[in-house]
């Protein structure tokens, strides 16, 4: 073989090497649109649950019904059969006594089409993942990342019966707990589907340094951490009261916040108390987003990662002055699914940049046939 020979076998090497990398970003494309589009799914899906929650619709259908439950009433006859369902339970016979089948048809349209997209989101998921993985386009380090998402879905429906059964027994509402459980839960798997999303994308700069990349992930941890505040508050109802700011029954302050013993469960069940504590989250997650900005500003001047700890405060500024007036108007419903909505656009900023300030998921190394190395091991 002459040297000439060689080197073209090993340009033709090199040229399937390029031709593998560009079925590897290709295929890292599809892969990241449809993990955008589940990431749609899923701020449809929480705005809905936010809205079950704010009519007071959780609890309209009492029974589970994975597959089933697909179907709504049909007939005059099976929507008195929902009905009946829904008046052994506490809370129509405490406080929807007397409620007529049209009113309660729209508390159940609500609860099913919350049920409804629940069940769409995994299709949305699962069936997509099965055809990335059977026809060869997932990378080896993707697959457990979607399947630990997966499995958090699977976990979600059983989070969320659990949440439901808490209020068709003993009281005339979901618990508190389970609603902040729930809630969290589909906020972890909206925030790793970004994760890995923004991963998977192109990146304009390279990785942050090392302070910057650590600020960005506490700042995950802080918007997950107040989103939980908030649905603790919305568990207990504890936003329609106290509907002044920035006093809180008259002071910065207000008294009563230990009025339940023992002390610890005051931050779990006393409406003033949560609602304090999360006020004081929404302070706290504004400062922290200063600092990151100022401290980005400084590590890295002119870069996307400053700039984006920027966007990101003015963000948070926006989401505050959107939970001071739902609350000084008593939550009415669109002011409230509104902060409810910014809060996950909040989330889904705070993750991409986390994931830029890290740069992209590494490229794995090209695929190379037996004959490629072959070919190229006898031309050197």
């Amino acid at each position: 073989m002459t040297m000439a020979d060689a080197v073209d076998m090993t340009a033709s090497s090199a040229a399937r090497v390029d031709v593998s990398q560009e079925t590897l970003f290709r295929n890292r494309k599809f892969v990241r649109f449809w993990l955008y589009f589940v990431l749609f799914t899923l701020f449809a899906l929480v705005i809905v649950g936010g809205a079950t929650r704010l009519t007071e619709s959780g609890l309209s259908i009492t029974e589970w019904k994975p597959i089933h439950g697909v179907i709504p009433p049909l007939s005059e006859a099976e929507w008195q059969e929902e009905l009946e369902k829904y008046r052994q339970i506490p809370e129509y016979q405490q406080i929807n006594k007397g409620m007529s089948l049209d009113a309660f048809k729209t508390i159940f349209w609500w609860e099913w089409a919350h049920r409804f997209l629940a069940r769409g989101v995994g299709f949305v998921f699962a069936l997509p993942l099965a055809f990335f993985w059977i026809t060869g386009r997932l990378e080896t380090d993707l697959k457990p990342k979607l399947l630990g998402i997966l499995a958090l879905g699977g976990l979600q429906g059983a989070v969320g019966w659990w949440m439901v059964a808490s209020g068709l027994v003993d009281r005339v509402d979901v618990s508190q707990y389970r609603l902040a459980t729930h809630l969290i839960i589909a906020c972890l798997i909206f925030a790793a589907t970004a994760l890995v999303a923004r991963g998977l994308a192109p990146h304009s700069t390279g990785e942050a340094e090392e302070g910057v990349r650590r600020f960005a992930g506490w700042m995950v941890i802080a918007v997950l951490f107040q989103i939980y505040l908030g649905g603790l508050v919305a568990g207990l109802r504890a936003g329609m009261t106290y509907n002044t700011w920035p006093l809180m029954d008259g002071a910065l302050v207000p008294g009563g916040l230990f009025a339940q013993t023992p002390a610890l469960i005051n931050f779990f069940e006393n409406p003033k108390m949560v609602q304090f504590v999360h006020r004081l989250g929404a302070y706290a997650l504004l400062v922290l987003a200063l600092w990151q900005m100022v401290f980005a500003i400084r590590r890295a001047p002119g870069t996307p990662h400053a700039r984006r700890t920027i966007l990101f405060a003015l963000l948070v500024l926006v989401q505050a002055a959107i939970g001071i007036a739902t609350l000084v108007m008593v939550v009415p419903i669109d002011a409230a699914l509104t902060h409810q909505g910014v809060a996950m656009v909040l989330l889904f900023f705070a993750c991409a940049h986390w994931r830029a300030t890290k740069g992209p998921y590494p490229l794995p190394e090209a695929p190379r046939s037996k004959r490629d190395e072959d070919e190229v091991y006898a031309g050197v």
